[in-house]
C-alpha cells in the first residue's frame, strides 16, 4: 500500500483529538504568517516615573499594557511581544478599524501630561520608530496618538508632544503654513473622517485634531486656517 494511503488508513482508525468537546484533527499548513501591525499608537503614561508606569502596565488587575515603554532618560523597555495583542487602545476607532489593539503597536512615553518631553527620550523614540517602520513598512500617516483614535476619552500624548519632529523623520503627517486654500465648499466632518477620525462626537474629533496639529490653540472649532491645514494633511495622506 502506498505510504500516503497507509497513513490515511491509520488516521481513520485513530480517535480524533477533542477541543471543547468538538472532534478536531490537526493538519498543519505552512500558509500563514505572523500578525503584522499597520498602526503605531503613541501614549503618555500620566505618571511621574517609569517605576509608576511599570506598576500599572504589569498589574493583572489593571488590564493595561503596551508593547514598549520609553523612559525620560531614553531607556526603552519592551513589555509585550510585537506578535501579540497588547491592551493599550481601549474603545477606539481609526478609519474603519474598531479593533485597534489587533492592528497596532502601542508605545507608552513616560510623561505626566503637563511637561515637555526630554531630548534623550524623543531621540530614543525616533530610533525605535525607525526600526519598527523598517520592519513593518508602516505608512507615515499611521503613526497617531491615543487622543486621535479615542477623542471622546483620551488626551494623550498631550499638546507638548513633538509631532512636528516625528513627522520630519517620517512618522506622522505635518503641514507648515502657509496652507493652500481648500476648494469650496468645505465639509469639515467628512474631511476629518477621511483622515481617520471618529466623528461621532464632532467637537471631540476637532479638539483632538487641534491638539495634535495646532497645540497652541485651545478652542475646538476649526477656523479658515484650521480647515486649510486639514485639507493639506488630507492631500499628504493620499500620497
Amino acid at each position: 500500500m502506498p505510504f500516503l494511503l497507509l497513513l490515511l488508513a491509520l488516521s481513520a482508525c485513530a480517535p480524533l483529538p477533542q477541543r471543547a468537546g468538538i472532534p478536531t484533527e490537526w493538519q498543519g499548513s505552512p500558509n500563514f504568517n505572523e500578525r503584522r501591525p499597520n498602526l503605531v499608537i503613541l501614549h503618555h503614561t500620566s505618571d511621574d516615573s517609569v517605576a509608576q508606569a511599570l506598576r500599572t502596565l504589569t498589574n493583572p488587575r489593571r488590564q493595561a499594557s503596551a508593547h514598549y515603554l520609553v523612559g525620560r532618560d531614553g531607556m526603552i523597555i519592551q513589555l509585550v511581544d510585537e506578535r501579540a495583542r497588547a491592551w493599550h487602545a481601549g474603545e477606539s476607532k481609526w478609519g474603519a478599524d474598531t479593533d485597534i489593539n489587533s492592528a497596532s503597536l502601542g508605545i507608552e512615553v513616560d510623561n505626566n501630561g503637563h511637561e515637555a518631553f526630554p531630548e534623550a527620550q524623543i531621540s530614543a523614540l525616533l530610533r525605535l520608530l525607525a526600526d519598527i517602520q523598517q520592519r513593518y513598512h508602516i505608512p507615515a500617516a499611521n503613526f497617531v496618538g491615543h487622543a486621535d483614535i479615542a477623542p471622546r476619552r483620551k488626551v494623550d500624548p498631550s499638546r507638548f508632544f513633538p509631532w512636528r519632529t516625528l513627522a520630519q523623520h517620517g512618522f506622522g503627517l505635518w503641514c507648515d503654513p502657509p496652507y493652500a486654500q481648500p476648494p469650496l465648499p468645505v465639509d469639515t466632518e467628512l474631511e476629518l473622517r477621511a483622515l481617520g477620525y471618529d466623528t461621532a462626537d464632532l467637537v471631540a474629533a476637532m479638539h483632538a485634531f487641534k491638539q495634535h496639529y495646532l497645540p497652541a490653540e485651545q478652542s475646538s472649532e476649526l477656523d479658515e486656517q484650521g480647515r486649510a491645514l486639514l485639507y493639506c494633511l488630507l492631500r499628504k495622506s493620499a500620497g
